[in-house]
């Protein structure tokens, strides 16, 4: 028995793949996850996904997304985190000025001064890690911060000042 003649006018028929004649394990494992409905509740469901832009970190970028898909940050990122919660913290304080008495305004000068001392050192190490210019924080003024804390005292701060 010998296989029929091939016609050399017409194209080869198509053999078909390993692919096309048995499904995959993972392509198994993921239909029947479909069928059970495993993938309805996630996020973007009928949108575009939202595209992250990495233009800033130049060649750097892969490296970017890597650490932030691992939960973590460059050095300098994490060293701002601190700046910004030290300024948070000296924001809370200046708001809290008008309420309070005068003993209690002589430790919150006290304390706004620890808080500049650590914010600053905390400057520094951003200043320090940071890869360009444009990421550095210029260091705060003790005079200048005590000021605006003894203005919100009397009251002479504008709102969100």
């Amino acid at each position: 028995m010998s296989p029929p003649e091939r016609n050399p006018e017409l194209p080869d028929p198509p053999r078909p793949s390993r692919e096309g004649i048995r499904e995959t394990l993972i392509e198994r494992q993921i239909r029947e996850a479909m069928e059970e409905g495993a993938f309805d509740d996630l996020p973007h469901q009928g949108e575009r996904l939202p595209l992250e832009d990495d233009s800033a970190a130049g060649e750097w970028a892969l490296a970017h997304r890597m650490l932030r898909n691992a939960g973590a940050a460059p050095p300098w990122i994490e060293s701002d985190k601190t700046v910004r919660a030290l300024l948070d913290e000296r924001d809370r304080l200046v708001a809290r000025a008008p309420r309070r008495s005068e003993a209690a305004h002589a430790r919150a000068r006290a304390e706004l001064a620890r808080i500049v001392d650590a914010t600053n050192r905390a400057i520094a190490r951003v200043n320090a890690e940071a890869p360009t210019f444009r990421q550095q924080r210029r260091p705060l003024d003790l005079a200048t911060e005590l000021d605006r804390l003894d203005r919100a005292a009397r009251g002479d701060m504008p709102e969100g000042g």
